[in-house]
């Protein structure tokens, strides 16, 4: 008998709202970027979004996603925050900040809240892939889904 998927926070976060999505899981030991995971996949780049997060002059913390060959430009994340700055967080805080690690962190089902914006570039996508919440593990929905279920807003983010 195959063995059950493990199912992350964020992939029980979608199931408890009704939205589907497919899972896309890669053979991955540690950390890799955006780009070479899609490479991985046979996945267009401009599908693949990233997320980011960031501190504001407030203290307060910030979610970006983004397309993975993109940069976030700071200025314009935090306008869209109403923050006067913001600053990517440490590596070493991911975990503590959102309660997933560096290359599984998802927009979907964070240890708290965060404000959370999306690259208005989603809305031409059909679908697009994001971590699933673990390192090895993206899932494919609807950007107007990962909006609903991250409780974002668009924005222009690039």
């Amino acid at each position: 008998m195959a063995k059950k998927e493990a199912k992350t926070n964020a992939m029980r976060i979608l199931e408890s709202m009704g939205i589907s999505y497919e899972p896309h899981t890669y053979e991955c030991k540690e950390f890799v970027d955006g780009i070479q995971i899609a490479d991985r996949l046979g996945l267009p780049y401009e599908k693949v979004f990233k997320t980011l997060v960031t501190v504001g002059n407030s203290k307060n913390y910030f979610v970006f996603v983004l397309p993975i060959a993109a940069e976030l430009d700071l200025k314009k994340a935090a306008k869209s925050v109403g923050e006067k700055s913001v600053e990517m967080i440490h590596v070493k805080d991911i975990n503590s900040v959102t309660g997933y690690i560096r290359g599984g962190c998802t927009a979907i089902g964070m240890k708290k809240k965060y404000v959370t914006r999306i690259d208005v570039s989603a809305k031409t996508q059909e679908t697009i892939i994001v971590s699933g919440g673990r390192i090895g593990l993206q899932v494919e929905l609807a950007p107007g889904d990962l909006l609903r279920a991250a409780e974002a807003e668009y924005a222009e983010l690039t």
